[in-house]
């Protein structure tokens, strides 16, 4: 089945996700997984079982919140001495710039062959010192008209599902949000929040949900970035 078939008329412009839609997230939490244990190796503990700890606990859910107090006591540590670390090793997390992380095979080339047809935005949650740092490392600032990083718009509060991210990247580019496709790797943010406004969506399953339900259902899924750019284009 063609891509306007399946997608019926021709978006008046697509908005991307970054984690585990453009490159795997799982890279940068690996490195920001080692930063803590270093930092924690300047307060006398083990940075490898430390950084072990910290991924072990991204692992079970990257986004959950308190990943470091949870780290912590898996380690080991008394609640107090806890404690007395958190804010250092929270500091260490967020600082972490990684010199460069992996894109997804052939999501420059998909990229590419998307902006030949359409205005790009890539629509991302997060701390924005953290989603900026992933940005420059993969090298892909530079394919999109704007970046909106949902946290800059109000908080955690504006993270998706929440609207105000993909309407505010509607209002950037002077198009109605319906007009819009939004592609990226989760039902319960991306999809959701193109369902939240009438656009249509694209699930890629990529990455740490790649196993999800289709819980809301996308208006396509396919497996990867390249298989979405079929459709578009």
């Amino acid at each position: 089945m063609g891509g306007l078939t399946l997608l019926g008329r021709p978006p008046a412009a697509v908005v991307l996700d970054l984690d585990d839609t453009l490159y795997p997230q799982a890279a940068y939490l690996y490195g920001a997984a080692r930063a803590v244990g270093r930092a924690g190796a300047a307060a006398g503990l083990d940075p490898i079982r430390l950084g072990r700890a910290v991924r072990r606990q991204l692992l079970a859910g990257s986004d959950q919140g308190g990943t470091i107090d949870r780290a912590l006591a898996a380690y080991g540590l008394a609640p107090e001495r806890a404690g007395e670390l958190i804010p250092a090793l929270v500091a260490a997390f967020t600082a972490y710039q990684p010199r460069r992380l992996p894109r997804y095979p052939g999501a420059t080339a998909a990229l590419a062959r998307l902006r030949e047809r359409y205005p790009l935005v890539c629509l991302t949650d997060g701390n924005p010192l953290i989603q900026r740092a992933k940005l420059a490392a993969t090298g892909l600032s530079g394919w999109f008209s704007a970046i909106v990083i949902t946290d800059e718009l109000g908080g955690r509060s504006t993270r998706k599902p929440h609207p105000d991210g993909l309407r505010h990247a509607a209002g950037l580019l002077g198009v109605a949000p319906e007009d819009l496709v939004m592609v990226g790797d989760r039902p319960g943010k991306d999809v959701a929040i193109a369902t939240a406004l009438g656009a249509r969506s694209i699930r890629v399953r990529t990455g740490e949900y790649a196993a999800a339900p289709d819980e809301p259902a996308a208006t396509a899924v396919v497996d990867d970035l390249a298989a979405a750019v079929d459709l578009l284009v």
